[in-house]
């Protein structure tokens, strides 16, 4: 049997399952659902302000074949083992190649259907709500104007998304990152030197080591869906952007 789905730890490694017997099924998803946030005027009326995606929560059903019963048993304490450590992981279906979801464990129980082969139903709490891109994608800009493609089919947000970074290593004064795409701009009222690097990483803003986010006007950089223009502006001879991020899937 060629199991259906791919498990890995909490460090992106692959768990290679059919070697004490695990099989994938199928991973159940959900439809998403969301959390509409609403505010009641004076004059009766109610406006949508925000919708908020819910966490979701996946089914994945896996089968388990022993040679015996005796065997049956230790492969259920390896499980236990392999599943039990309360760590976040990662579940993928072979099928959708490059994507997974980031998920949590909750309380299961295998189920004997003979002496030989037990189902499992993992429930698996999801709680971006979203699937991401296995592999980090970076790309690196030496101009003051470059376009970058968000290849899912949601906005990277920096405020949600805090394995997004963008870096930026060379000279400047007053340094200013602008996706005209969004509208948004990051500016750093402040100076670099050549080696210098500013990284913008999640919510955070540093220079070297040390905070700075103080001293910029505190604005984040998302990323539209498809094609975002950037410009940069306060370089003063060359350098080197890095935008570095996982893309993100309904």
């Amino acid at each position: 049997m060629i199991s259906r789905l791919n498990l890995y730890d909490a460090n992106g490694n692959k768990i290679n399952m059919e070697s004490i017997g695990l099989f994938g099924l199928k991973l159940n998803i959900p439809s998403p659902s969301y959390t509409t946030l609403t505010e009641k005027l004076d004059n009766g009326r109610t406006i949508v302000l925000d919708k908020q995606l819910n966490p979701r929560q996946l089914v994945a059903e896996f089968i388990t074949k022993a040679n015996d019963y005796k065997d049956s048993l230790k492969l259920r304490d390896e499980l236990f083992e392999l599943l039990g450590h309360g760590s976040e992981m990662y579940i993928g279906e072979v099928n959708v190649p490059g994507k997974w979801w980031r998920v949590e464990l909750e309380d299961w129980d295998p189920e004997r259907i003979n002496r030989r082969v037990s189902k499992i139903e993992l429930p698996l709490f999801c709680t971006s709500g979203l699937a991401e891109s296995i592999n980090l994608n970076k790309k690196k800009y030496s101009s003051t104007s470059f376009n970058f493609k968000n290849g899912g089919n949601q906005l990277i947000d920096m405020t949600k998304q805090a394995e997004t970074e963008i870096t930026f290593m060379g000279s400047s004064t007053d340094l200013t990152i602008t996706n005209k795409t969004t509208g948004d701009v990051f500016k750093y009222n402040g100076n670099t030197t050549d080696l210098e690097i500013i990284k913008l990483k999640g919510v955070h803003a540093f220079k070297g080591s040390s905070s700075i986010f103080g001293q910029t006007n505190k604005r984040l950089l998302s990323f539209a869906v498809g094609n975002n223009e950037f410009t940069v502006s306060g370089a003063s001879g060359e350098f080197e952007l890095t935008i570095s991020t996982r893309f993100y899937f309904l």
